[in-house]
């Protein structure tokens, strides 16, 4: 199960009735409301945001255009997908940058929603993009907090300010004096959380507000938490009026509320959410991009910049060239299994591709991962030659083949004709076709 896989399922089953049929009456759009509504309920979507969310549909929905047109079920979709992107708040909310530098981004959060990673996806994805990243030691209270701060910074590459445990608003403004001398860019701060919200941590959030007046208060939230998830979350902006919100565990088994909740509730965007344990496991939240994907239409874009950003351009006009000219070998088929594994998760990019998120059933043998390792240590078992000339690959080099890379001559098999269909497929588009994800 992936993301909002429940949901999709849900909605997908009550879309293919009503696109099932040629017509559709007033009573047909009403109870498939209810169906909808029913779903959103049970994903932890908010009450009164259900409500408000099925209310304007069903206005839109049961209007004379719509149910005397051609394709109405189609139309109820459309209705549907363009209001939970309103619902996420239509476009995504770019990171604020100061005018004078260095921009302050402020990261908040509870105990355990994973704010200290969060500080260093940001700075690895912000370094990325060609920013300097200064991380801020400001949890002074939970111990090894600093430290893990430290670790964080060093595996993404980012310097790290630390002043024991003095107040953390102090800390803060000694690390800005310390970026603008460096000519670091972007300072992010790591404040302090409990485990449930107390005045005391408020009052010292205020007090860092104040001193430091970040361009970002940026608010990380456990998607997995749902409504709670959406309590913390209105809680943080009373008090501290937060620019956005980090949702963290999107990878999880979550049922979604927290992400179609959040922007109707406090008014504040979703600005990126964290999709796995990986520190290059971040995305920019696109309510539109995330719409599709609930209602399982696929995320085409963002599995394009992943592919993107898993493989460099230079590599992308080699692999082209040997594409045109039939030379794929098997390290080349090689080098492909390494470009996915650094995409990401293969569940999620399944998820991410049309018509295969909530209803299509994806089994675990197609997604296994293992499988790639598996197939990866066969090639790693070859000698350069025989990966030149897999069809010198007979029975003995086969058994030698899989006992060296401790698999079966069945996985072995298996391998080489997958790479012998993916050659099949290089021919077919060699006559003059460009290859998927050109940037």
């Amino acid at each position: 199960m992936g993301l909002f896989s429940g949901l999709s399922e849900k909605l997908n089953h009550i879309f293919s009735k009503l696109t099932a049929r040629g017509k559709l009456t007033e009573l047909e759009i009403k109870q498939a409301m209810r169906e909808i509504r029913i779903a959103l309920l049970e994903a932890d979507v908010n009450l009164s945001v259900v409500k408000d969310f099925i209310s304007r549909v069903s206005q839109q929905a049961v209007g004379e255009k719509i149910m005397n047109s051609l394709t109405p079920g189609q139309q109820v979709i459309k209705i549907v997908n363009e209001e939970m992107i309103a619902l996420m708040g239509s476009t995504n909310s770019a990171l604020q940058v100061a005018s004078k530098p260095p921009t302050v981004i402020m990261m908040c959060g509870l105990q355990g929603a994973g704010k200290t990673t969060m500080c260093g996806k940001l700075a690895l994805m912000l370094k990325k993009q060609g920013k300097k990243p200064l991380l801020v030691a400001g949890d002074i209270y939970r111990p090894a907090a600093i430290n893990q701060l430290q670790v964080v910074g060093k595996n993404v590459g980012a310097e790290v300010y630390e002043h024991g445990v003095q107040k953390p608003y102090k800390t803060a403004l000694e690390a800005l004096k310390i970026a603008e001398k460096k000519g670091l860019d972007t300072v992010i701060i790591d404040t302090a959380g409990r485990l449930h919200i107390n005045d005391e941590l408020m009052k010292e959030l205020e007090d860092v507000k104040r001193e430091v007046k970040p361009t970002e208060i940026l608010l990380t939230v456990d998607a997995m938490t749902g409504q709670d998830a959406v309590t913390v979350a209105t809680t943080f902006n009373d008090r501290l009026d937060i620019s956005g919100v980090i949702l963290t565990k999107l990878d999880g088994d979550t049922r979604g509320g927290a992400a179609l909740s959040i922007k109707a509730v406090t008014g504040k965007p979703i600005k990126f959410c964290g999709t796995g344990e990986k520190m290059g496991d971040i995305e920019v939240f696109h309510p539109e991009r995330m719409a599709s994907r609930i209602l399982g239409m696929g995320d085409v874009l963002t599995l394009i910049e992943k592919a993107q950003n898993a493989v460099t351009e230079e590599e992308m006009e080699k692999l082209e060239k040997k594409f045109r000219e039939s030379n794929f070998t098997l390290d080349d088929f090689l080098t492909q299994f390494d470009n996915i594994s650094k995409m990401g998760d293969l569940s999620q990019l399944i998820s991410m591709m049309p018509g295969l998120g909530g209803n299509v059933k994806i089994s675990e043998k197609d997604i296994d991962e293992k499988r790639i390792a598996r197939f990866k240590a066969i090639i790693q078992s070859m000698t350069m030659y025989e990966r030149e000339h897999p069809e010198i690959i007979k029975s003995s080099r086969r058994k030698r083949i899989a006992a060296g890379s401790g698999t079966t001559i069945q996985d072995v098999n298996q391998l080489l004709k997958q790479f012998e269909q993916s050659k099949d497929m290089m021919r077919a588009m060699k006559g003059g076709k460009r290859m998927p994800f050109r940037r």
